[in-house]
């Protein structure tokens, strides 16, 4: 019988090395690396509580700092109120790919988001969701959460037509309206090499 499970059990940690192999996030080699690394996105939020539900909650993303910036005295000794309030979070890397959330305290309230497909001078945040199958549920049902496009199998074309990306595709609004892309990525990212072995 031990032996008889032997060649699934090999298929299985197959299939495991060509999803992390395609999937979790490594350096570029040494001789394609430039001297710019893209360290942090920061969101201007209107209220950071509103938007920890959905990345520290939701995704699971680690608060590493939360502080308040710009209190303090001045020059007369008087107190003065932080104007800041910064959250960052970290994925899977201790240096890029971090996502901040600022929140300006010395601003009037804002007038409320609008829930559309970024424009010109908008962003779009793609994350890859492992297992976006089954956290969707828990996205979908976050406060200020608004969902625009549920888990939907598609694919991008391949650099230079070489067949193509196959991606579970979803999209949600965040609680200041930033459209973000929530993806499961199935086939092998563009720029990175095809695991050895394997075929379109």
């Amino acid at each position: 019988m031990r032996h008889a499970r032997l060649p699934l059990l090999v298929c299985a940690m197959a299939f495991v090395w060509v999803v992390m192999a395609t999937a979790i996030a490594a350096p570029v080699p040494e001789a394609s690396r430039i001297p710019v690394d893209i360290r942090r996105t920061t969101l201007v939020v209107r209220d950071i509580d509103k938007s920890l539900p959905l990345y520290r909650d939701a995704l699971g993303l680690n608060v590493i700092y939360d502080e308040l910036i710009g209190g303090g005295t001045d020059a007369d000794g008087k107190a003065k109120s932080p104007t800041v309030r910064l959250v960052l979070l970290r994925a899977n890397d201790t240096f890029i790919g971090v996502l901040g959330l600022m929140q300006r305290l010395n601003i009037p309230p804002q007038p409320e988001p609008q829930f559309a497909k970024a424009m010109p001078g908008q962003l779009i945040i793609v994350m890859n969701v492992a297992d976006l199958d089954r956290r969707f549920a828990t996205i979908e049902s976050t406060a200020n959460v608004k969902v625009e496009t549920r888990p939907t199998l598609i694919e991008y074309p391949a650099p230079g037509g070489a067949g193509k990306i196959p991606v579970l595709f979803s999209a949600v609004w965040d609680a200041d309206g930033n459209y973000i892309e929530l993806n499961k990525l199935l086939g092998t990212a563009a720029g990175t090499a095809r695991p050895a072995g394997s075929s379109d």
